[in-house]
């Protein structure tokens, strides 16, 4: 059986001017794939196999090359938007059509000329497309553990879970909602530490450091956001949670550690309703 999105050998079984036809082999010739007279390889003959990798033509005829395309069925790549369409984007994966990814599997609008991390698809009129949830298709057999620094692909974020990532663009991660830090988009690549490896070998990721290598970081943001504010922040640390992150982007307890560290070190003056730098 011809597979439509991978690569596989085949046996030459008809020669024609354009071409060559290709099958399984020699009892299965009706099911066969045409190879353009430009790909086969010199001096081949009826009876002799030739690697090729299937998919559609621009007139939805299945179509033999012995190219290799940049994405293949069970794989994620990051490939370049070559053109933004009416129905969907159009992305350069190295083969002569272009490989269409439909709005309805965008996870965001994409734009011409960036780069998308997407998996392959076989849609309901037997077409291959690109897919930007590609939860799926990463991997689970990651060499990474506790603590070590990772960098991945946000793919998807969910206002339930957190941030999905691709580590290495290979292996699948999140980033739980409690961990996220800052203003994080789909399609950053973001560094982060593994937290936790799962039974399941998904990884969980946290873009902070551990509370005391954070801390400094979190002071030196903190001073950068009063500077802002032309020196005076117009609330101190007994503000609501729900303020804190959306101005600061961190936790309550992370941005009363950074008061108190600037305290400490006199740079920072506190009142009763707003927090002064010196």
């Amino acid at each position: 059986m011809i597979k439509l999105g991978e690569k596989q050998t085949l046996e030459i079984v008809k020669t024609v001017e354009f071409g060559v036809y290709l099958a399984p082999d020699k009892e299965h010739k009706e099911d066969r794939v045409l190879l353009p007279a430009k790909q086969v390889p010199e001096g081949s003959q009826i009876g002799d196999c030739v690697e090729v990798f299937v998919y559609r033509d621009s007139k939805d005829r299945l179509i033999a090359t012995t190219n290799t395309p940049k994405l293949m069925m069970g794989q994620v790549a990051v490939l370049r938007v070559a053109q933004v369409g009416k129905i969907g984007a159009f992305l350069d994966w190295g083969l002569e059509k272009d490989l269409f990814l439909p709005f309805k599997q965008q996870t965001r609008r994409v734009q011409e000329g960036e780069e998308v991390l997407v998996s392959l698809y076989i849609d309901k009129s037997t077409r291959l497309c690109a897919t930007m949830n590609v939860y799926h298709e990463l991997r689970s057999d990651s060499p990474y553990h506790k603590d070590d620094r990772v960098t991945g692909r946000v793919y998807q974020i969910s206002e339930q879970f957190g941030a999905f990532v691709a580590v290495d663009n290979l292996y699948s991660a999140l980033i739980p909602k409690k961990e996220l830090y800052g203003h994080v988009e789909i399609g950053e690549d973001v560094q982060a530490r593994v937290v936790k490896v799962l039974d399941d070998g998904r990884l969980t990721l946290g873009i902070r450091e551990k509370a005391y290598l954070q801390m400094g970081k979190d002071a030196e943001e903190l001073l950068r956001i009063i500077a802002e504010y032309d020196g005076v922040l117009p609330f101190n640390d007994k503000v609501s949670p729900e303020i804190i992150k959306r101005e600061t982007g961190m936790s309550k307890n992370e941005f009363k550690r950074a008061v108190g560290k600037l305290l400490k070190e006199g740079k920072i003056e506190l009142t009763d309703t707003v927090i002064r730098e010196k």
